[in-house]
């Protein structure tokens, strides 16, 4: 019951083609392509961006941890 035979796979054809037209579903696999391709480039793209910003965040991240462990204990020491 969960998979179509091939019967049910020429009755969805056929309702497609008839809603659509012959000339019609060429482009529209092509729009679902390019969608799916300018998707793919996006989050390349986003993904590039990240890492990017990630390795130009290191630098600072690393410094600010050894310029608050040195506060802390000379207040220790002081008090």
């Amino acid at each position: 019951m969960g998979s179509f035979s091939i019967s049910h796979w020429l009755v969805i054809l056929a309702v497609v083609v008839l809603l659509f037209g012959a000339k019609k579903i060429p482009e529209l696999a092509k729009g679902v392509g390019q969608g799916i391709k300018d998707f793919k480039k996006a989050i390349k793209e986003d993904e590039q961006k990240t890492t990017v910003d990630q390795v130009e965040a290191k630098p600072d991240a690393g410094a600010t941890p050894t310029a608050t462990t040195s506060a802390p204990t000379d207040e220790k020491k002081s008090v």
